[in-house]
């Protein structure tokens, strides 16, 4: 049996089957998501934490590297969101993903200018403002996804949202093979994406010394929710830096958040006074409490430590718990290969097994 995976996931997307990599802070770069995105998925780079000069030099690289479309993922509270729309719009990127929800008037001009719009989302009423605001398509992400994440699990938030609305889901959070595609698609999905099987790809640029840690993992409790990096629930794997803010208190996170500040202010060439407008921006919107919004630069530069610096012990390695059942480091095109062959299986075998 060989089955079709088209649907309106891959026809609003122009990919070949209907799976994403999410744009992972410092790990979706221009090689991963080329990669991705010549294997038949579709891949976001990460804007929100490329440099904003090097922001269109990410854009053409991947294009060098790939002909299919691709997307780039940028957050309404950066200094530099709407240049990044800019160059969204000048380079014609096929798509956008964000978490906070830009403004209608920002989501208007990307519509206008044939970018879809694919928002993240944790919780029904999310999704549901999402569509009331443009979006094209929704990713619901349960409670067993990595990083900023929810309390609902997958499957359950998942059929929330594709009975409350019209617009293609993406089923994000646990995901990394074929059954888990067909399990997704059976629940109402039009696509999986996946960030923690991507990130542990042999195109990831994540150093060696990091993804160790990540194939070492075999129990999924030891891939903890913690509010001690920015205030919010972030799930990652256990090491030694959670370890100390865990037990430091509050000092210790405060102490963090101004080193982590000063030094996305030299990464990003942001002025102190534009850091704190953002602050006070993400604060004035109710999305985030005030001790949030000033702890708000610590997962992007900790998180730096691991993925980039090749430093496990000192950064964050956020992580869904799928992680736990990983213990290989394929190339995009084998991991997607895979998947799309064991999903055919698997509705093979449903076939025969379902009269």
């Amino acid at each position: 049996m060989t089955v079709s995976l088209n649907t309106r996931l891959t026809e609003l997307l122009g990919c070949r089957y209907p799976i994403i990599q999410t744009a992972m802070g410092w790990v979706a770069d221009p090689k991963l998501v080329a990669a991705t995105c010549n294997a038949g998925g579709f891949g976001f780079l990460a804007g929100a934490t490329i440099e904003p000069q090097h922001m269109e030099a990410a854009i053409l690289e991947t294009r060098r590297l790939t002909e299919q479309p691709f997307g780039v993922n940028f957050h309404m509270y950066q200094a530099n969101a709407t240049q990044i729309v800019d160059l969204v719009l000048k380079h014609k990127v096929r798509a956008v993903s964000y978490s906070r929800s830009p403004g209608k008037p920002m989501i208007a001009r990307l519509k206008e200018g044939c970018v879809v719009c694919i928002p993240t989302v944790g919780a029904l009423k999310h999704a549901q403002k999402a569509v009331e605001m443009g979006a094209d398509a929704v990713t619901v992400q349960g409670g067993e996804g990595g990083g900023h994440t929810g309390s609902v699990p997958t499957s359950l938030l998942l059929d929330q949202v594709v009975r409350a609305v019209s617009v293609p889901v993406v089923a994000a959070g646990g995901f990394k093979d074929g059954r888990g595609l067909v399990s997704a698609l059976a629940l109402g999905a039009e696509g999986i994406a996946m960030g923690t099987r991507f990130l542990m790809c042999a195109q990831s640029p994540v150093p060696l010394a990091t993804l160790e840690r990540y194939l070492a993992v075999g129990d999924p409790a030891a891939i903890i929710i913690s509010r001690a990096i920015d205030g919010m629930p972030q799930r990652m794997i256990r090491n030694e830096l959670l370890d100390r803010l865990e037990a430091g208190g509050a000092l210790r996170r405060w102490w963090l958040a101004l080193q982590s500040g000063l030094a996305y202010r030299r990464h990003s060439g942001q002025s102190l006074a534009q850091l704190l407008g953002s602050a006070l921006q993400m604060r004035g919107s109710g999305e985030l409490s005030a001790a949030q919004s000033l702890m708000a630069a610590n997962a992007p530069m900790v998180i730096q430590k691991a993925m980039v610096e090749g430093h496990p012990a000192e950064g964050v390695l956020p992580a869904g718990q799928v992680a736990a059942s990983i213990d290989s480091l394929p190339s995009c095109a084998e991991l997607i290969e895979q998947i799309v062959r064991e999903a055919d299986v698997c509705l093979s075998e449903l076939s025969r097994r379902v009269l």
